[in-house]
């Protein structure tokens, strides 16, 4: 009696939760399980399940690594194509867990209408990117230009008649749960579509943007687990029962020396650093330009603790190896409780993982959870610490403007320069 309490205490159950069990119709979705290739397991049959699930996550991890190296070397829009793909693949594993339950009252619109709501909020963002990065390229073609005038005007419109939808296709006895799907479908939306967006949004920003910080979640996932399964005895939470501090602490201090020695690399390389900038002459993507200061090696003064223990007294580095630290230690240190979250949903539903489509993995959604909470902290890092004003964008805006308004913020700017001694400094010049 008191080992089956702990078990219901351990997975987190309560009174409400039987109560929402009987209401969600007495039946919870079916645990998934690995599909791991024949090959594999004819090639790994001798060994341990323990031995076995690291042979099988080994060769899979190795097998997405080249694959991500590939798509990087394919360039930035199909980089963004693979970031659009797996946001639906997310949603759909969500979502899909959603509908297990739901689907036993064969209430209507659950499965479209999220499918709807996905296609509004995509609409929505990915309009908004085009405007922002492919501005010229939309002012010259018409049709793009009236949707970009109008676009947020056609984002709500779209999302107003999903709504209305919803409200119709309510079902007497059964709104509280409908409104249980509603609430789902768009935190689910939250979760997936937003991050996504800012994804995207680190891409432009410069390739090492979007680079660095996946692979140091990558680097933290494996180096965690190495450690972990090695060294590791000491339970870290209840949530992951798996997860040992002993990993924790390897996969942070490994995360961190592996985020300097990548920006170190990547650094001194342009395609890696310049913004992803459209090029209308040719209609495609160009990464060329002169390196910032954040990619410009410096030299810095160490502090006393650590020239007494290395023994030197000034390094050379990029100064963005400086920004990898704190992207880094985030990774480390609080992009897991991305996966602790993913760990409760699941261990909520009672379900190993969110689907079997990577034997040893698990689901997309088991391999991205740590990476979407990463996104929101680049994007925050890098309009806190790093983007100022762009020259470019303010032109683009400025050759909008009519006539009258363009020679009216030129004499502002000019007697502004004259003011200041900047523009007669010129002249003379």
């Amino acid at each position: 009696l008191q080992e089956s309490e702990s078990e219901h205490k351990l997975d987190g159950e309560t009174a409400s939760d039987s109560e929402s069990k009987s209401e969600f119709g007495g039946s919870s979705p079916v645990p998934t399980s690995d599909d791991t290739p024949e090959v594999l397991n004819r090639a790994l049959s001798n060994l341990s399940s323990r031995w076995k699930n690291w042979w099988v996550r080994g060769i899979l991890t190795l097998a997405m690594i080249t694959f991500f190296f590939i798509i990087i070397y394919l360039g930035p829009m199909v980089l963004m194509t693979i970031v659009l793909c797996v946001q639906i693949k997310c949603f759909h594993e969500i979502i899909t867990i959603g509908y297990n339950v739901y689907h036993s009252y064969d209430l209507p619109w659950f499965r479209t209408l999220s499918w709807y709501f996905l296609l509004c909020v995509n609409y929505f963002f990915y309009g908004e990117t085009v405007t922002d990065y492919f501005f010229t390229l939309v002012q010259r073609e018409e049709p793009l230009r009236i949707l970009s005038k109008y676009h947020r005007f056609i984002s709500f419109a779209l999302y107003l008649t999903g709504f209305c939808m919803f409200v119709l296709s309510l079902v007497k006895k059964h709104y509280r749960l409908q409104f249980y799907m509603f609430g789902w479908t768009h935190v689910t939306l939250l979760i997936v579509v937003t991050q996504s967006h800012l994804i995207i949004h680190n891409l432009f920003e410069g390739m090492i943007w979007f680079i660095v910080p996946i692979s140091c979640v990558i680097c933290n996932d494996i180096m965690a687990y190495m450690f972990g399964f090695f060294f590791g005895r000491t339970p870290l939470i209840k949530l992951s029962p798996k997860k040992t501090w002993e990993g924790f602490i390897g996969g942070f201090f490994s995360t961190v020396l592996f985020g300097l020695l990548l920006s170190y690399v990547m650094s001194g390389y342009r395609c890696f650093t310049c913004p992803v900038e459209f090029n209308n002459d040719t209609n495609s993507f160009t990464v060329d330009c002169e390196p910032s200061e954040l990619f410009q090696l410096q030299e810095y003064t160490l502090p006393e603790l650590l020239h007494s223990l290395l023994g030197w007294k000034t390094v050379r580095m990029f100064p963005f190896q400086i920004h990898s630290i704190a992207l880094s230690t985030f990774a480390s240190l609080i992009g897991p409780f991305g996966g602790f979250f993913a760990s409760g949903f699941k261990r909520a539903f009672k379900i190993k993982d969110f689907a079997n489509t990577i034997p040893g993995h698990g689901g997309i959604m088991d391999r991205f959870d740590c990476q979407y909470l990463m996104a929101t902290f680049v994007n925050v890092y890098i309009a806190s610490f790093i983007r100022g004003p762009n020259p470019s964008k303010l032109i683009q805006q400025f050759l909008t403007l009519r006539p009258e308004q363009q020679l009216h913020i030129f004499n502002t700017l000019r007697a502004h320069l004259v003011d200041r001694g900047v523009l007669g400094s010129l002249e003379d010049a």
